[in-house]
């Protein structure tokens, strides 16, 4: 039995970040931690372009630009959708995630969730570089692993 697996290693792999600024208290520092992983795992920051955008709604529309240029290897996604006194956080991110996966589909590449769905403005906070971790910093790691992963495969099924 053969098993694959990606590595923390981005040498080599370019990312495209798209990163809302609504609830940019949040955002900024998802953004800090995606930046800080990429790096400690190896990329450069010529191979990082960051795409900023008014709100969650907007970020699968440019992750669909970046996939589909081919110029990167993983895009990497980051915003907040806080629980408002409507329902309107539930449809905004049903369809923010739901367009991210087909743009995974569609364009055969990885494309990292990092939008946090919280109740509150301060359960986003811990999720931002607070006690419960960035989860910016986690987007960003999977999504090394994956286009490692990605890389490898592609490599050996070319050979």
């Amino acid at each position: 039995m053969k098993t694959h697996e990606g590595s923390l290693d981005a040498k080599g792999l370019r990312f495209g970040l798209v990163a809302s600024r609504f609830n940019d208290l949040v955002t900024e520092r998802l953004l800090e931690g995606a930046l800080r992983a990429l790096r400690r795992h190896g990329a450069r920051d010529q191979d990082i372009e960051v795409v900023r955008v008014p709100g969650s709604f907007e970020i699968p529309l440019f992750a669909r630009v970046l996939a589909a240029s081919g110029r990167f290897d993983a895009i990497v996604c980051l915003g907040a959708i806080v629980q408002g006194e409507t329902p309107h956080h539930d449809h905004i991110a049903r369809a923010v995630f739901g367009s991210l996966v087909r743009i995974m589909e569609e364009h055969g590449i990885p494309v990292a969730l990092g939008i946090l769905t919280t109740r509150s403005t301060e359960q986003a906070l811990e999720r931002a570089g607070g006690k419960l971790g960035n989860k910016g910093e986690e987007a960003a790691s999977t999504a090394v692993e994956m286009a490692s992963l990605a890389r490898s495969l592609k490599t050996r099924r070319d050979e």
